[in-house]
C-alpha cells in the first residue's frame, strides 16, 4: 500500500469525514472503497462501449437466437 497525496476542496472533505464516522471506517478506507467503485464502473462502461460497438460491426441476424425460443420459460403456466 502507498500514501499518497491528494487535493480536494474543502466541503468534499467534510462530506467524507461525515460519511466515513457514520460508516465507523476511516477516510482512507473510505476513498479507496470509493476510488475502487469508480474504476469498476468506468471498466463496465468499457465493456459495454466494446459490446456495443460489437453489435454494430456485426449486428445480430433476425434468427440467431430463435434456436433458443424453445427454451424459454416465463413462468406464467
Amino acid at each position: 500500500m502507498r500514501t499518497i497525496q491528494m487535493t480536494l476542496d474543502d466541503d468534499l472533505v467534510e462530506t467524507v469525514d461525515k460519511i466515513a464516522k457514520e460508516l465507523k471506517t476511516t477516510r482512507s478506507a473510505f476513498t479507496r472503497n470509493a476510488l475502487r467503485v469508480a474504476v469498476n464502473r468506468i471498466n463496465i462502461q468499457r465493456l459495454e462501449e466494446k459490446h456495443k460497438q460489437g453489435y454494430k460491426s456485426h449486428p445480430a441476424k433476425k434468427d440467431e437466437f430463435g434456436v433458443w425460443e424453445k427454451e424459454q420459460d416465463w413462468g406464467d403456466g
